[in-house]
């Protein structure tokens, strides 16, 4: 293993959970990043101008493979699946660790986290095992944080949830595929119920009889920015939390896809697994779409 401290350092960008480039989530990964500061990495995050970028040091605690930070274009996040799962199709791309029994271990703020490799080159996929998420509250549409939010959508079996899996998110079913799909979301009432109650925003879902993925997910941001995003790892995670403690997992042995992106002009298809020891497990497959050099002096 390798880590460099040269101003000139390995850069990749990859489209997380997609089986081609432009279906997924992209994401930004700064290998060799030691010797960078914590404003520099901010700048660079700044720069790139995506969901977020990570950056690959070299590891400094026993038995895990390489230490990895996250950064938004404005600030450090402690955790987050797709750049966890991007991150390590990087690495192990770049020849910087290889999996042990099946496993990396990355370490970040989130503590030490391993990720299951399964597979190799274009059919590899990756899942990180995510950190436990808790029911915050449940509650109901006719909540005046949530009323506005969810006008015009009728909702499925499930009441509405607070869920916090290192970030907040509210879930809440939604009746059908095709009015979820067809939602548009409320982005003053999403920014206010997000600012309100410290959360992310919305993580919308519907059951699907698609015969590639169980559920559509649409995930509404509402604070610091507003956006839908492409492809949630952590979202996706926190609401399998939550369909497990209900017992309403919709695929056998604990395994399902969702389909997420379509809607903001991407296709991305992620797998979850809640285990025998009620952890979950995200991930999926990653393209790279860029290999080069960053230069920043």
């Amino acid at each position: 293993m390798s880590f460099s401290s040269l101003q000139s350092r390995r850069f990749t960008q990859v489209d997380v959970f997609a089986n081609r480039p432009g279906a997924g989530n992209p994401l930004a990964v700064v290998l060799d990043a030691d010797g960078l500061d914590d404003a520099t990495m901010q700048d660079i995050a700044r720069w790139t101008r995506l969901p977020e970028t990570t950056f690959v040091l070299a590891p400094d605690k026993p038995g895990t493979r390489y230490r990895l930070r996250i950064f938004s274009p404005r600030r450090e996040v402690p955790f987050a699946g797709h750049p966890s799962v991007g991150t390590a199709h990087a690495v192990l791309e770049a020849g910087l660790a290889e999996p042990k029994d099946g496993l990396l271990v990355q370490d970040g703020i989130a503590g030490a986290l391993p990720l299951r490799v399964h597979g190799h080159g274009a059919e590899r996929t990756i899942a990180v095992r995510t950190p436990r998420a808790r029911l915050l509250e449940t509650a109901n549409a006719e909540d005046p944080r949530l009323r506005d939010v969810l006008a015009n959508l009728p909702l499925g079996a499930l009441p509405p949830a607070l869920m916090d899996g290192g970030r907040r998110w509210w879930l809440a079913e939604i009746a059908d595929e095709a009015t979820l799909r067809a939602a548009t979301p409320n982005w003053d009432a999403i920014a206010k119920l997000a600012e309100s109650t410290g959360s992310m925003g919305l993580c919308a879902f519907a059951r699907s009889s698609d015969p590639v993925y169980y559920l559509a997910v649409r995930a509404w941001v509402g604070a610091p920015a507003q956006f839908e995003d492409a492809a949630s790892g952590a979202a996706n995670a926190t609401l399998a939390a939550w369909l497990a403690q209900r017992d309403a997992l919709p695929g056998p042995g604990g395994f399902y896809r969702i389909s997420q992106g379509r809607e903001v002009g991407h296709d991305a298809i992620i797998e979850l697994t809640v285990d025998a020891d009620g952890d979950v497990w995200s991930g999926g497959r990653v393209c790279t779409v860029i290999r080069g050099e960053l230069d920043w002096r």
